[in-house]
Order: structure tokens, then sequence, then C-alpha cells
């Protein structure tokens, strides 16, 4: 694997500074670049955060003739004086919604809770935020498991859209780097269901003139690319929930193959080809079918009212070797993973899928999100170059099989044996010869019209739907609603799990006073939390 190999650079603007800390400390230890330039990066990261010891560290590191910047002691007195003045105005609300009693009483509508605490205790919308600001300000300090709590509790009572779309990315960050898989895939969830269903609104409003003349405000993401922007970051925040969590694999391929997301995939973020790549190769032979979300109204974009279609492992690896031929002019030669899948199913050049799959071992044992999964990947790869050399050879000659799957002559023989059981193919071995003859099965004449026809009435739909569209353009005035967070940014998030924080839950989020300065100050977080981008979201996921 070389450095142009390396996805680093392309991840890092659609994820959170405090995600991004442990992809470059990765990046350390693959050799690529030099430490010194890697200790640089995360610098410039961990500044911009409340992790000011932290930061200071990273400084000494990188630059050990120059004295700490200024910036950095003042940054740290403020940082002390904000702990005190949030920890004291969450204290009042701490104290109403810690008590029993008003848990059981609370309801499922927010808007009567809010009348509710502020005629019997006093509680206004104001102090309800301060939640959220506490939130994310323990978020910022690497304090994760306090700010998953509470950005959870202001969540429960707020009714502001905005903020409550900006403490599900906060939330979804502090449990990816608190290694909380189950309740990261839950948020995960969540936040993918409040961003397709904005679609609808979108939709509502497309191609109709706006009688507004104002400028769209930085919140404003109901819009196509407003939307683009939030899938591109699910999309890579999902990255380190789906290669943790032990279902994430087979979800992952779902996802992204659902219309929205590969669309999503193939007009912003093509690098992402290479783990839904990765993923099919490596959940093919354990999975059955794939349940993928599939629009059911006939507008594309109208992803709110969808249904879930079953795909089979066969029809999942067609619709990706289609996607990876049609962008083979951005990713053809530039990862070593896709090309494989190119030179194997495309080009059906056995020698060329040969030697990309030892480039793509290299490169997914460097990878950040793969390296766990290397040999997985490898011995999953060898089935599908089996299967497909098997396929179109009536008679394998078992040495030059195994050459191809850079096996020794004993280990093809028994990769074969293995084969022909796993798969129950029909083929009998001849050692003496060293040669497997096969006995291909043409398959179902009705299975292939069905293959070939499967999708024909959603696209014929939706096409006709377009040309009444453009025939017939809508002629009522209609402005765009803004009810979504602005807070658009990504960030950068941990694959196991930063070692942040020094709360852990809400047990710890009521400490006393010399407890949040200690917090706010001494926050390093561990070496695997990193800082917010200015640009992503937790200042977009938590601001």
């Amino acid at each position: 694997m070389t450095d142009k190999h390396d996805l680093t650079g392309s991840l890092l603007p659609y994820l959170d500074r405090h995600l991004g800390l442990p992809l470059l400390s990765h990046l350390g230890t693959t050799g690529l670049f030099a430490e010194a330039d890697i200790i640089k990066a995360q610098y410039e990261l961990a500044k911009h955060t409340s992790m000011v010891d932290y930061a200071l560290q990273l400084h000494e590191q990188a630059y050990p003739d120059q004295s700490a910047p200024a910036e950095l002691e003042k940054q740290r007195d403020n940082a002390i004086a904000l702990n005190e003045k949030l920890g004291s105005e969450v204290d009042q609300v701490l104290n109403v919604i810690e008590d029993p009693n008003v848990v059981s009483a609370l309801k499922q509508d927010k808007a009567q809770n809010l009348q509710w605490l502020e005629e019997n205790y006093k509680l206004t919308v104001d102090q309800i935020n301060a939640l959220y600001r506490y939130g994310y300000f323990q978020f910022s300090c690497g304090n994760y498991g306090d700010a998953s709590s509470y950005l959870y509790h202001f969540r429960v009572l707020s009714t502001d859209p905005v903020l409550t779309m900006s403490s599900h990315w906060g939330k979804l960050a502090s449990d990816i780097l608190t290694g909380e898989w189950d309740r990261a895939l839950e948020e995960l969830k969540l936040l993918r269901e409040q961003i397709d269903s904005s679609a609808a609104h979108v939709t509502s409003t497309y191609n109709r003139p706006s009688t507004s003349t104002s400028t769209a405000s930085p919140t404003d993401d109901l819009t196509q690319e407003g939307l683009l922007k939030k899938r591109s970051w699910l999309l890579h925040w999902a990255l380190f929930v789906f290669f943790n969590h032990p279902a994430g694999r087979e979800q992952l391929v779902e996802m992204f193959l659902s219309p929205v997301y590969l669309n999503t995939i193939q007009t912003s973020c093509w690098w992402l080809l290479r783990y839904l790549v990765a993923a099919l190769v490596m959940t093919r032979r354990t999975t059955r079918v794939y349940m993928v979300q599939q629009p059911t109204s006939s507008s594309m974009l109208a992803s709110a009212a969808s249904g879930v279609s079953k795909v089979t492992p066969q029809q999942a690896l067609k619709d990706i070797v289609r996607i990876v031929d049609t962008e083979f002019y951005r990713v053809g030669g530039k990862d070593p993973i896709v090309d494989f899948l190119i030179k194997l199913f495309v080009d059906f050049d056995f020698e060329a899928a040969q030697q990309e799959l030892g480039q793509a071992e290299k490169v997914a044992a460097n990878d950040f999100f793969l390296g766990e999964f290397k040999d997985e990947f490898v011995e999953a790869s060898r089935y599908v170059v089996s299967e497909a050399y098997c396929k179109i050879h009536q008679k394998v000659d078992i040495a030059d099989l195994a050459a191809r799957l850079n096996l020794s002559q004993s280990e093809g023989e028994k990769w074969i044996v293995n084969l022909i059981r796993d798969t129950r193919a029909d083929a009998k071995i001849d050692f003496k010869e060293g040669t497997v003859y096969m006995n291909p099965t043409p398959p179902a004449i009705y299975q292939t019209v069905i293959e070939k026809t499967r999708g024909f009435t959603f696209r014929t739909s939706a096409m006709g739907t377009a040309m009444d569209r453009k025939a017939h353009p809508p002629t009522a005035n209609a402005a765009h609603s803004h009810n979504l967070n602005g807070n658009d940014k990504g960030g950068r998030g941990g694959r196991g799990g930063a070692r942040g924080g020094r709360g852990g839950g809400r047990g710890g989020a009521r400490q006393g006073g010399d407890r949040r300065k200690e917090d706010a100050t001494g926050a390093q977080s561990g070496q695997g939390a990193g800082a917010a981008a200015e640009e992503s979201a937790p200042q977009t996921a938590v601001a």
C-alpha cells in the first residue's frame, strides 16, 4: 500500500474533529507518512477544542523547541470558567429530571411536558437548552459519556427541531467514541430516518419557484444540496458503527445499496465504494438476502415513503459490478479493492485479478476500518475468484487455480475440496491428473427472466413521472420550509471508540465545581479521541 491508496484525506472533511484523531493515530502506525507530520496534523485538530491539555501535549511533541502558545493558556482559563458557568445552569434542571415523580409524570407530548414543568417546577425553555449547551461543552472537552447523557435528556424534553437534529449528531459521535455500538447503531437509524423523512419536503417544493428573494440561512438544509451533504456525512459516520457492530457489514451493504445512498456515493463520495465492495465480498457467503430499502413512490427523492426489497448476494454483486464499471473513470487504477472486482467481473482477467488481490490485501491491512478484517476479506475474495473461474471452465487445473489464489499446490487442493463441499457443486476431482471436472447447471429460464426484468416497473414509473413533470411544471409558488438542523457538517470518528472522556454516563454528570474544573482542564481524553472540525458536525453535531 502506498500513500495514494490511503483514504484518510478523503474521509476527514466529512467527519468530526473528535472522530478524526483516531484515524490520524492509526495512520501513524502504517509508516506511510512521517510521524512528525501526523503529530502536527493532530495538533491542528485538537487546538480548536476544549481539550487543552491534550493540545498542549501535541504541541510539545510537534514543536519541541517552541513554548506553548499564549492562546492555549487563555483557552484553558476560558474552559474552566465556562465549565463552572454551564455546570451551575444545569443543576436546577438535573434536580428536577432526576426526581422519580417527575420521570413518571412525563408524557410523550413534548409541548405538554414543557408546559407542565414550567407550571410546577418553573423550568423554562432556556434552562432546558442549558442541557444542550453543557452536553456540547462536555463533548468538546472529550467527556463523551457525559455528553451522550446530557444530549439524550435534552432531546427527550426539547421541541426545537434544529437543536434536536444537532443533538442526534452529537449523541451519535459520543456513542461512537465511547464504543457503545448498540446505542450508536440505534442512533444511526434514528438519524437516517430524520434525514430521509425530510426528502418529502424537498419533493413537495421541487422545481417550484419561490416567492422569497432572501439569501438562504446557514441552517437551511431542506434543499437537494443540504440533503446530499447530510447523507454524505451519515455514510462516513456509519463506517465506524458498521465495522465494529457484529451485524454491521450486512447492514452496510443494505444501506449503501439503497438508491438514495448509492446515488449519494456516486455523486459526492465515490471512494466509499471500497467499503461497499469489501463488505459485500465478506458477507455474500453468509447472507441469504439483503433487505435493501427501496422508494415506492414515483419519485426517487421521496424516500420517506419507502419499502424494502430482498436482494440476493448474486444480485447485489451484479449491481455493484455495474456501478464500479460505470465509475471506472474515477476509481479505475486508484483502489486495488475495487480494481480487483473490475478485473475479475468486467475484464475477466484472472491474472490481473490475482495481482490486484495481492495489492488489496496490503491496502486492507493498513486501512483504518478494514485492518481487523484483512484475513476475512482475503479468504472471501478467494472464494469469489474460485467461483468465477469454475463457472467458465469445464476442466480446472488445480495447480493453475491455486496459483491464481496465491496458494501452494497442497493448499490449493485443500481449498478446492472445501469449496466443492461448501458450495455443493456438481464436480469431480481427479487427484492423479490434478484436475477438477465441473458439471455446470444452467439457471432456470424463469429465474433469468426475473433478474432481467427486476425493477422495470419502478424505473418506468420514475421515467414517466419525470417526463410529466418536465412537460407540465407546477405553477403554484411555494417557498421552502426549513425545519432541520443547519449545522450540517460532519466530523471525524474513531473505529474502536476513543479512550476519551472522564465522564462515564449520567453518573458523572453532576459533579462538583472542582471535578468540573478538573474535567475541563484535564480532558486529554486519551490519544484515541481528537477534536471536532469547525466546519463539521457536532459543531454541527452539537452546535
